[in-house]
């Protein structure tokens, strides 16, 4: 390959939408690129959902009496992630202390690889213990909620 015939694939490129050419011949590689910036993937989400740390607190504080129970149900955590108590910064958490939920009710967000993931009761009854803070790291099976089925 001469100076002209790599003249010509210089010209070639400058012509078309073509980024890079290698051409190997025998023993001689030749590689022509460019200059051009990458572009950065776009990332799809799942949920608009940006929860902030510091704004939410779940309540705890609330008067209920919790008398030991053979009714209690553990809600688990489905997946390793990022406990959310609310949907967003500025609204109000799922559930607290007393709150009456029924089955397939979001009762929290978990945070996993950038995705929010909405976790939904698997019972009905009513909140009596919430074992987790907002924006704690969470284990998969790792206990949520106590809930008082009724």
């Amino acid at each position: 390959m001469n100076k002209n015939d790599i003249e010509d694939l210089i010209a070639i490129m400058d012509r078309s939408n073509l980024s890079e050419i290698e051409i190997a011949d025998g023993k001689t590689k030749i590689v022509l690129r460019k200059n051009s910036t990458p572009l950065a993937p776009v990332l799809p989400q799942a949920y608009s959902i940006q929860p902030h740390i510091s704004n939410v607190s779940i309540e705890t504080d609330v008067p209920v009496k919790t008398t030991p129970s053979e009714n209690l149900y553990i809600i688990k955590s489905p997946m390793v992630g990022t406990f959310y108590a609310a949907p967003s910064p500025d609204s109000d958490t799922f559930v607290r202390i007393g709150s009456r939920i029924e089955k397939d009710f979001p009762v929290c967000i978990l945070e996993a690889m950038k995705v929010m993931n909405e976790i939904q009761a698997d019972v009905s009854g009513i909140i009596r213990e919430v074992l987790v803070k907002n924006g704690q790291p969470i284990e998969f099976g790792q206990p949520l909620f106590k809930v008082e089925v009724c």
